[in-house]
């Protein structure tokens, strides 16, 4: 099993392959390789992403079967079935590292800023209860000069998501805490970018 910083390496090898069209996943998801998965998964590293069908982690990190435990969920946001998942991946397979992982432009942060500027915008319950676990971590953005700058005030508050749904796991989870004082577990934050297709760990990452 790969510690976390190398899992961190193995990622950002395959983004940059992915960028330069250099991608080997056709080596990773043949016949062989899925009668080696039958009996069981070792993935090298947890990814919490958003939904967007222009974001698969599998592909935006040139990886195959069996090597990320991914789970979308629209906002990359954490709501307690995301951090169980997190949790049981952590402590079945050994995983060591995990990714949050949003991207430029993100549809939920635009309908949330969207509510906090016209607060009787109607959605429908499901949809708020996303938007809301979105809105602690962006709605201070407003009280500075970033809502002079729409465009400024979108790439701020999609970090700001990435970083609050990486706290989250960091400190809302016994099992995770114990796993990072002890065992070695790392949570970061990464941005992808739709146009470059480049991932940016920003948060979390040792020096």
């Amino acid at each position: 099993m790969h510690n976390a910083l190398e899992a961190l390496q193995l990622l950002r090898s395959g983004n940059a392959r992915f960028v330069t069209e250099m991608r080997a996943g056709h080596l990773l998801s043949g016949r062989e390789r899925r009668g080696e998965l039958a009996g069981g998964q070792n993935p090298f590293a947890i990814v919490l992403g958003c939904s967007d069908s222009r974001v698969p982690a599998e592909i935006v990190f040139d990886q195959g079967l069996g090597d990320l435990f991914v789970i979308r969920v629209a906002g990359n946001i954490v709501a307690p079935s995301q951090v169980g998942s997190v949790e049981f991946a952590a402590e079945r397979f050994g995983t060591r590292l995990v990714v949050v992982l949003g991207h430029s432009m993100c549809g939920v942060i635009l309908a949330t800023l969207e509510q906090l500027e016209n607060s009787s915008r109607d959605s429908s319950r499901n949809v708020r209860s996303i938007v809301d676990r979105v809105r602690p971590s962006v709605e201070t953005l407003f009280t500075t000069e970033l809502r002079r700058d729409p465009e400024a005030l979108v790439r701020h508050a999609v970090r700001a998501n990435i970083r609050a749904s990486a706290d989250h796991l960091r400190h809302g989870s016994q099992v995770l805490e114990q796993l990072i004082q002890s065992d070695g577990l790392l949570v970061v934050g990464a941005e992808y970018c739709l146009e470059s297709g480049v991932v940016d760990f920003f948060d979390g990452v040792p020096s």
